[in-house]
């Protein structure tokens, strides 16, 4: 079966936008446009995301006649005969050899940036094809996805690293600290997979192949992720309740060494930390730690997370021990480990941290899952991205163009030709109106006539992304 519209770039965009070469001022040769965040629930962003876009829609020739006929036939079952743009598009096919006389310019991949600066800029390179530029805003425009998926991963790493650093004194085991459960809960395979890879910029934890996937294919990266093995409920309630410690011992000696995570709340999982991990199969679990052969990771799944990770946390204490670190915060043996999985979130990560905390327990001993919160439970408008008109020549006349609704300046655009530059302290600002140094200018040309112009590695990405408590502290 043929995939949505046929892969046809034609077909990708919004119906309105077929008509919008006949609404332009008479004369027009250029429209410039750009795309950023004007706000939103974090302060910075992580761009990342483009480059996947670029190689899937933009690349070599991707206007054919037959895609133009088809285009054509859509349009005037659609909207009416005649409204397509046959001719403009039979230009591009004929003068360019169906590939796009685009101009893409974009902050590096990685980048964390302040919201309501520009990221991207793009603009025709053909005169006559002044109407390809907005057109391509539908898709372009997806990009807020996977910048979003990041900057909300990237900002749960922060807190993550914050209290391993006043709990522990080191950032060891950051990088698995937040595992994607996203897959099974997204719209469709590709949104998966791009926001389980925007996810992976900031942790190697995840059960998203998709994602892996997307990061090998578009990225260059071999492995991006990794997981182990782990319980579902099925596997653990199909040995029945009576039977549920045999569940549980049937994973240590299934899988003897490296990690083995466990969900242990299908029926009762205080009573499953103290009398089956930390009572029958007690001994099994010290081999583990004898052995070196890899901690045992229980995963308390339901329940208020900030109150039940602290419950389990008190009860393998008392079973299995626990040292006091140099920060004075209790540390379970090595070989015994938590992940919380459900009701992870921004906010509910916060607490469930600084519970733990308050009861004298290190971050170290948890890790977390998400799922919805990570993949899911955000959209455009959580960082009010938006792509607009901010510049047009119209006949041989440079044109300043911008919005401002009276009913709502927040939406108010910026104005002309756009620089992103760095101030004497590092600071980022964008110049508007084509008063902005070229020299200077941040944005790189990544795609242009047909061609990606710049390509980046995942490692490359991660390494600009990176958050800045990472840059110094003991790993």
């Amino acid at each position: 079966m043929a995939s949505p519209c046929n892969d046809n770039l034609l077909l990708a965009t919004d119906s309105y936008k077929v008509t919008h070469h006949r609404q332009y001022p008479p004369g027009t040769e250029t429209v410039y446009s750009y795309f950023e965040s004007r706000g939103g629930k974090f302060p910075e962003v992580l761009f990342f995301g483009l480059q996947y876009i670029i190689k899937r829609w933009l690349v070599g020739q991707v206007v054919t006649r037959e895609k133009i006929e088809e285009a054509k036939a859509f349009s005037d079952a659609h909207l009416g005969p005649g409204l397509f743009n046959y001719s403009g598009w039979m230009h591009i096919l004929e003068k360019h050899g169906g590939r796009l006389p685009i101009r893409i310019k974009a902050v590096p991949e990685g980048t964390v940036i302040p919201y309501k600066n520009v990221m991207v800029t793009v603009e025709n390179t053909d005169p006559k094809c002044y109407w390809l530029t907005n057109y391509l805003e539908t898709l372009l425009v997806q990009v807020w996805y996977p910048c979003t998926v990041a900057t909300n991963s990237r900002a749960q790493k922060i807190v993550i690293a914050e209290n391993l650093n006043d709990t522990a004194g080191s950032l060891a085991g950051l990088p698995f600290k937040l595992h994607d459960f996203g897959y099974r809960g997204s719209t469709s395979v590709e949104s998966a997979a791009i926001g389980g890879a925007a996810h992976l910029l900031n942790f190697k934890g995840t059960d998203n192949i998709a994602a892996i996937i997307l990061a090998r294919d578009y990225y260059g990266c071999k492995m991006a992720g990794f997981s182990v093995p782990a319980a579902e409920h099925s596997t653990i309630t199909s040995w029945t309740k009576a039977n549920e410690e045999d569940a549980y011992k049937n994973m240590l000696s299934q899988f003897p060494n490296g990690t083995v995570a466990c969900v242990s709340d299908s029926y009762d999982v205080l009573n499953a930390c103290e009398h089956i991990w930390g009572g029958h199969l007690k001994e099994m679990v010290c081999d583990r730690g004898l052995r070196g052969a890899g901690p045992l990771v229980i995963r308390p799944d339901s329940g208020d997370p900030a109150t039940i990770v602290v419950q389990v946390l008190d009860i393998l204490g008392s079973k299995f021990g626990y040292e006091t670190n140099s920060k004075g915060f209790k540390v379970l043996p090595p070989y015994v480990r938590i992940l919380q999985g459900d009701g992870v979130s921004y906010e509910s990560l916060k607490e469930i941290l600084a519970n733990s905390k308050g009861h004298g327990w290190s971050a170290e001993n948890v890790s977390f899952g998400s799922g919805g919160a990570l993949l899911q439970k955000l959209d455009r408008d959580t960082q009010k991205f938006a792509f607009k008109c901010s510049y047009a020549l119209v006949e041989g006349h440079p044109v300043n163009v911008y919005k401002d609704p009276v009913t709502d300046h927040g939406k108010i655009s910026k104005k002309g030709r756009l620089t992103l530059e760095l101030d004497a302290e590092g600071h980022y600002f964008t110049t508007t109106e084509g008063r902005g140094d070229a020299a200077k200018d941040l944005l790189v040309t990544v795609f242009e006539n047909g061609e990606l112009l710049k390509e980046y590695t995942f490692d490359e990405i991660r390494q600009r992304a990176e958050v800045p408590l990472c840059w110094s502290a003991p790993q």
